[in-house]
């Protein structure tokens, strides 16, 4: 499908105003509804190809600016150790409750636009992907798609570093697909298995994969993407999306 003009929207929260980046497919009718989760850098170019890759299988893309508190509405931090250090800082500081309150604002804005079914999923990478593992609390949440979520096995995302990511995975209703790079040093061995015991324990309805890649092995810039197995778990994330949220008028 041929990708729509891009839409910005600004969404209230009750921590201040949120820009949200909206894309979806060309074709007039009604669509599945993603809100998508960014890496710590916002919503880079990199960000905007994979939602645009979402977008033209037939859904509508919310990508919703995650420091809306902190950084004026659009700017985009730089992949480099000085874009890093601003990002993973804002991380620590944005209150949890905050967090929370952007997914719902942007699941209700999906629902409420004529161009949504009204089926709703989840998707997100790194700081996103723990992001979007939250999100699947919400009870209109279907299918989640978490790549290398960061701070789930240290409950440490937020302020006071704190957070009861794994304590409310009991919450969960819908589908995840959880996916993981070996070779990442963010999420460890020890880490990984300790979000798995936890899904088993829960006995969730969930896939897990652990393939060998770095962190960022998604991202299409950069000496650490690995294109072939970003093409293959796209394909698994669009099954996913498929199955538990329909094709609307695709």
């Amino acid at each position: 499908m041929i990708l729509a003009p891009h839409e910005d929207v600004t969404l209230e929260t009750p921590y201040g105003p949120m820009r949200t980046h909206i894309v979806r497919p060309a074709a007039p009718g009604k669509y599945p509804g993603l809100v998508f989760y960014s890496e710590i850098f916002q919503i880079t170019e990199p960000i905007r190809r994979t939602a645009a890759l979402l977008a033209g299988h037939g859904y509508v893309v919310a990508m919703p600016e995650v420091y809306h508190e902190f950084l004026p509405a659009g700017e985009v931090l730089a992949y480099d150790q000085a874009g890093s250090d601003v990002g993973n800082k804002y991380k620590y500081e944005k209150e949890l409750a905050s967090y929370d309150a952007d997914t719902r604002a942007v699941l209700d804005h999906l629902k409420s636009r004529e161009d949504c079914t009204g089926e709703l999923g989840a998707i997100g990478i790194c700081l996103g992907g723990h992001l979007s593992f939250r999100a699947a609390f919400e009870p209109d949440v279907r299918a989640t798609v978490c790549f290398y979520g960061t701070d789930i096995h240290k409950g440490s995302l937020g302020k006071g570093q704190n957070d009861d990511s794994l304590a409310r995975a009991a919450e969960i209703k819908g589908e995840l697909l959880m996916i993981w790079g070996r070779q990442d040093p963010h999420i460890p061995l020890e880490g990984r298995r300790t979000i798995l015991n936890r899904l088993d324990e829960l006995n969730l309805r969930f896939a897990w994969h652990e393939v060998n890649g770095a962190h960022a092995f998604m991202r299409d810039e950069g000496a650490r993407y690995d294109p072939e197995l970003a093409m293959h778990l796209y394909r698994e994330t669009l099954n996913l999306f498929a199955r538990r949220l329909g094709q609307g008028d695709r």
